[in-house]
């Protein structure tokens, strides 16, 4: 199948190539898939604001997004060589990498790190009585759906504070019927791994009065230290309407990734139009507020690809 898709590839290149003859550097351009999620979701919007905003300033590449099952199926569609680029949770590259987790027994190694884009906050939902993670043991507690990121999430997390989850009554629910859950007092709180404010918890906020966990300094420190993808986040005061105080916690982060089949020069560019097209970007899409070449290595914790690499030495990022 792979020998169909790439004589496929090669057949179309041909074809754009006669047909931009005079047309300068464009027919030379290689065409990229970049796998993002579904058509509702963050990463297909910010993909869409990447190929748009970059592909008219790029001379080696264009960058088409495309909708998919988001980060473990980008991995597979890149390791298939179905994709060039994808946006994945950096914690899930890094089991991919691994062979760990949602991979256990499997590495990947034909991929490797862009750049972070931005942050996946790690919210601990809790119902008003609860005040802290400590009060979850006994609790009953929604931590993602089965399989899911946020359920290593959650369980990563509870491990830190000494909970594992059996010492809780364990749901697996997506954040919308968890959020309707703790409305209808049949769980006391509920693991959300998304950007912040979260439409789920916004909704709930509206009819419940709710408390956002804190993942302290000392937690967050050894959480850190066992799984270098995380990150300390603040949570700003009055994110939520019911929530007036800042509160701590950790992230993951949303990450750009790159096939290894990749030339250097390709990423590089590529890397190096998000630094210099920063105003475009942003105007494209909120998320790229918390873009920014010198935290491009946040929480990346797996090999930088080559192009990616050379630009970020330059900045002086790594």
């Amino acid at each position: 199948m792979k020998k169909k898709i790439a004589a496929f590839a090669a057949f179309a290149m041909i074809v754009s190539a006669l047909a931009g003859c005079g047309g300068g550097s464009s027919s030379a351009a290689k065409d990229l898939t970049l796998a993002t999620g579904g058509d509702s979701g963050t990463y297909y919007a910010v993909g869409g604001v990447l190929g748009t905003t970059l592909s008219p300033k790029l001379e080696l590449s264009n960058v088409n997004a495309v909708t998919s099952g988001a980060s473990v199926a980008n991995i597979q569609m890149i390791d298939l060589d179905e994709a060039q680029l994808a946006i994945v949770q950096n914690d899930v590259m890094t089991y991919a990498v691994n062979g760990t987790d949602l991979f256990e027994g499997e590495a990947y190694d034909s991929f490797s790190a862009v750049a972070a884009l931005y942050a996946e906050t790690c919210q601990v939902v809790a119902t008003s009585g609860i005040t802290s993670i400590d009060q979850l043991k006994g609790k009953t507690v929604s931590v993602g759906d089965a399989g899911s990121g946020t359920e290593f999430n959650a369980r990563q997390i509870l491990e830190a504070y000494g909970i594992s989850f059996d010492d809780i009554n364990v749901v697996n629910a997506g954040f919308g019927d968890s959020a309707n859950a703790i409305k209808d007092g049949k769980i006391d709180a509920a693991f959300v791994t998304a950007g912040f404010p979260t439409t789920a918890v916004v909704e709930l906020c509206t009819t419940v009065d709710i408390n956002i966990l804190e993942v302290d300094d000392a937690h967050a420190a050894s959480l850190i230290e066992k799984y270098p993808f995380y990150t300390q986040i603040t949570i700003p005061a009055n994110t939520y309407s019911s929530v007036g105080e800042d509160v701590k916690t950790v992230a993951v982060q949303a990450t750009l990734i790159a096939s290894n089949d990749l030339s250097e020069d390709i990423v590089y560019e590529l890397l190096k139009a998000m630094d210099e097209n920063l105003d475009s970007l942003r105007s494209g899409h909120a998320k790229f507020e918390e873009f920014s070449i010198e935290n491009a290595a946040n929480g990346v914790s797996i090999d930088f690809h080559p192009g990616a690499q050379k630009y970020l030495e330059e900045k002086g990022v790594l």
